[in-house]
């Protein structure tokens, strides 16, 4: 892909959305961030990928929204050429007590939320001649986690959402991957990554360390890059090994 292409990504305001967009501008692409203040990235951004950004206002709950937030950077740049649904949230609490507010709400943000920017990027991509999604799940979508029966449900739906829309649009040479991570530190969660948290997943990852959102941001940002025709509809996790080891 070409320095002209444009690659959206939802939730880029910090965290791994911020990671993602700035590795992509990095790469020379024209990014869209799309956030709930439209402001971009809320992090230092390096002069010279301040161009390479086009910020625009989306609430990724809202189908309104997220339709309008697709047309305009589209209008601006010309055509989109590939999705990162990176936003979501990450609500826990036991599960005899759960609320099915708490409940549907990250469903919504996580899952359902997903398939609308996917389904509205959709006529975007076809009239590009094609391209990638790239859903960020989680490998909480294949383990048993006490207390997060929503986050963990809503994460292996995205799994089933990417490979449903991966065979179904294949044949318009639209790919949708799944990038799922493990233990990231971010600027987001930082302090619960101090203490206890920390001492158990030196234990609990085989080389003894979490991620950062740079390992996230480049495998992304690599999946853009190399454009592998025969990849598509696949989870791919990147969690240090914890979710195989034993």
């Amino acid at each position: 892909m070409t320095q002209s292409r444009t690659i959206v990504v939802t939730g880029a305001s910090r965290g791994i959305g911020a990671t993602i967009a700035l590795e992509l501008a990095r790469r020379g692409y024209t990014v869209a961030c799309l956030t709930r203040k439209g402001t971009g990235p809320e992090v230092a951004v390096p002069t010279e990928l301040a161009p390479r950004l086009v910020n625009a206002r989306c609430d990724v709950n809202d189908e309104a929204s997220v339709k309008q937030a697709l047309v305009t950077v589209a209008a601006q740049t010309g055509a989109i050429h590939g999705l990162v649904n990176n936003a979501g949230i990450h609500l826990d609490g036991p599960s005899d007590k759960l609320t099915l507010d708490v409940y549907n709400q990250v469903m919504s943000t996580n899952a359902t939320a997903v398939f609308t920017a996917c389904r509205e990027a959709y006529p975007h991509l076809v009239k590009a001649g094609g391209g990638i999604i790239v859903n960020i799940g989680s490998f909480f979508d294949k383990v048993g986690v006490k207390r997060n029966v929503a986050y963990c449900a809503s994460k292996a739906a995205v799994g089933a959402i990417t490979r449903c829309l991966a065979v179904e649009w294949a044949s318009k040479n639209i790919r949708v991957l799944d990038v799922a991570p493990g233990y990231i530190e971010t600027d987001l969660n930082r302090d619960a990554f101090k203490g206890p948290l920390r001492e158990f997943l030196a234990k609990r990852i085989p080389g003894g360390k979490h991620g950062t959102p740079q390992d996230i941001a480049k495998l992304v940002a690599a999946i853009f890059g190399e454009d592998i025709p025969f990849l598509n509809g696949e989870t791919i996790y990147i969690d240090g090994g914890q979710g195989m080891a034993h």
